[in-house]
């Protein structure tokens, strides 16, 4: 099984993210992202013609400040291929709005789109590396109805609840949660949709989980796909680009034309083919940054690459990796090295 890492509190992420830089410095204050903007993108963005909005502040952003005091030039560069590109953010813990409205105030401010993923289902990931979620269905709800009223009327795209119609679709989470599961996620999709620019993609697993996408159509109809702008692919995982458009394009003929958006953080060499496949989701070696995040796919059906796991944070306690969602430099640098000149 294939399941990605996901984070925990902002500001336990804040918090460990400053704990888990190699130098032991202590991060930059917040107090002025465009100061930090200007400092991480000194040289010319990559993600330039991105419409997306990247985070001065983000743990790949601190670690290249980081290694350029301590000298460590060569590797600060590279990891720029990471801190100098857009990622998702995971707003988590009863008080979400402070994230959301931190960023797209941020994003607005440049006239960029905020990416975010919604991730607090009850009972998340069948209570193994990211378990947790809201206690029951009417804080989920209340947890949505905060995370919405965040966005406002920002630009914002929502991946909403990696894992929870594969988990339904793969027999991990008890038959005995489903139907109000599904029916959450279909509140979810009305309630985010009701901000006027925020669009909405329902997750769908990957080609390496649910090998066959037709088991999946009815487990996302009745999640109120209907009603999202389409469903996202490859959230957290390592499938190629070309496996993922011919998933993708077999899900949105059964879905009536969905557009999708696509994961392509750390596909760039595909996924472990080697060892034991069971754990090929967890910290795989080799891995490389894929895509760089654009609305420009060349696909009519693709409606934008996306850095949904933000890379260089750990899948969990595997191949040496630190706990599931905490940074971990000399991943993220493998990541970056590997990734050549994309």
């Amino acid at each position: 099984m294939f399941r990605p890492t996901r984070t925990r509190t902002f500001a336990a992420l804040v918090a460990l993210a400053a704990l888990g830089l190699a130098t032991g410095c202590s991060s930059p204050p917040r107090a002025d992202p465009a100061a930090l903007a200007r400092e991480t993108r000194a040289a010319a963005s990559p993600a330039a013609g991105s419409p997306f909005w990247i985070d001065p502040a983000s743990p790949a952003a601190r670690q290249v400040r980081a290694w350029e005091r301590q000298g460590r030039g060569n590797d600060a560069r590279l990891l720029r291929r990471i801190a100098d590109r857009p990622a998702a953010l995971w707003p988590a813990g009863d008080r979400p709005e402070p994230q959301i409205r931190e960023a797209t105030g941020a994003a607005a401010r440049e006239g960029r789109t905020a990416v975010f993923v919604a991730y607090d289902i009850p009972h998340r990931d069948c209570g193994q590396h990211s378990a947790g979620g809201a206690p029951d269905a009417n804080a989920y709800r209340d947890w949505i109805g905060r995370f919405a009223r965040a966005l406002g009327d920002s630009d914002a795209l929502v991946v909403l609840e990696p894992d929870a119609v594969a988990h339904v679709v793969d027999g991990c989470t008890p038959g005995v949660y489903h139907a109000e599961r599904e029916q959450l996620l279909a509140e979810a999709i009305v309630r985010l949709k009701r901000q006027p620019r925020t669009k909405v993609y329902l997750d769908a697993g990957n080609p390496a989980w649910i090998r066959e996408p037709e088991k999946l159509v009815e487990p996302l109809g009745r999640a109120g796909v209907a009603n999202a702008d389409g469903f996202a692919l490859n959230v957290s995982n390592f499938e190629t680009d070309g496996t993922i458009k011919e998933y993708g394009r077999r899900l949105s003929a059964a879905l009536g034309g969905k557009h999708f958006v696509m994961d392509t953080s750390r596909n760039g060499n595909g996924p472990l083919r080697d060892g034991d496949r069971t754990q090929a989701w967890c910290n795989p070696p080799g891995r490389a940054l894929g895509a760089a995040p654009t609305t420009d796919t060349g696909d009519p059906l693709v409606d934008a690459y996306l850095w949904i796991k933000r890379p260089g944070e750990s899948d969990g306690r595997c191949r040496g990796g630190p706990a599931a969602g905490q940074w971990w430099a000399d991943y993220a640098l493998g990541l970056a090295r590997n990734s050549g000149a994309r």
